[in-house]
């Protein structure tokens, strides 16, 4: 059986690369970290990947805008090799940085902008600024990244977070059926005296999808959850487990996104 390979873009602050590079590793994916720069010179490299992803960080320092200045550099110099690319039956996806990248670029409709939690109470929930804490995620399409999935507890880690859209545009991705994640009250919530939604974003979108589903934009790090260890109230978990006598699980919910990608071609 050949193994689907994955290109995952680096350079220009982009930092989540070995993460997401070992979390397809650890389901059966190959995968190389590919600079930006190296991709433009050599286009032809997309030919042997049957995914892409764009993952999180903070390229270019936000400068210009949280995914801009990369996604603008994407959209001129690899627009139509990553339109080729996505015309065969493959698969992308932006995560954090990503997603804001892949809104800049043109690949995904909105745009992500500075956090903005909603008022309790009349009262507001804090101020536009990095938000760093772990969200439930409820899943809302069926797109192959998302398949058998329900309710997932993933970390997030960004400032400008807060999904927007204009009406007709909101009006077209519930028509396509295309918004796949938004923020709810769950598993972790109850660990965090924080909103469900953390950045106010619009309808409470944590993440959206395009080309059939085949590509996904979230604002979440599902690579950061793919270990037991990793989920906030492990410990309180452990000592469930423990009391019931039942082994304690290795994986986090976040990896099932990756071994989902996989399987779509496996």
């Amino acid at each position: 059986m050949v193994k689907p390979h994955v290109i995952i873009f680096s350079g220009y602050g982009l930092n989540t690369e070995d993460e997401t590079k070992a979390a397809f590793e650890q389901v059966g994916a190959t995968a190389d970290i590919v600079h930006l720069n190296d991709v433009i010179a050599k286009p032809s490299i997309l030919k042997k990947a049957q995914i892409i992803v764009f993952g999180g960080g903070f390229a270019y320092g936000d400068h210009t805008g949280a995914g801009k200045a990369y996604g603008n550099k994407v959209r001129h110099h690899l627009g139509k090799e990553i339109e080729k690319f996505l015309a065969r039956d493959t698969l992308m996806a932006g995560i954090c940085n990503g997603f804001q990248i892949l809104t800049s670029a043109g690949f995904l409709p909105g745009a992500l902008v500075a956090n903005d939690p909603p008022p309790q109470d009349g009262v507001r929930a804090g101020i536009a600024r990095y938000n760093a804490r772990w969200v439930d995620l409820e899943v809302q399409n069926d797109s192959p990244w998302l398949k058998g999935i329900k309710m997932l507890s993933v970390p997030i880690a960004h400032g400008e977070g807060k999904y927007f859209a204009q009406p007709e545009t909101l009006a077209q991705l519930k028509k396509d059926g295309a918004v796949a994640l938004k923020y709810v009250e769950g598993e972790t919530a109850k660990h965090f005296d924080m909103p469900a939604n953390p950045n106010g974003s619009l309808e409470g979108i944590a993440g959206i999808t395009g080309y059939g589903g085949r590509v996904l934009g979230l604002m979440p790090h599902p690579e950061r959850a793919v270990r037991f260890t990793q989920l906030p109230h492990w410990t309180l978990l452990r000592e469930e487990y423990v009391r019931d006598d039942r082994p304690m699980p290795k994986e986090s919910p976040g990896l099932q996104l990756f071994r989902n990608a996989v399987r779509y071609f496996t």
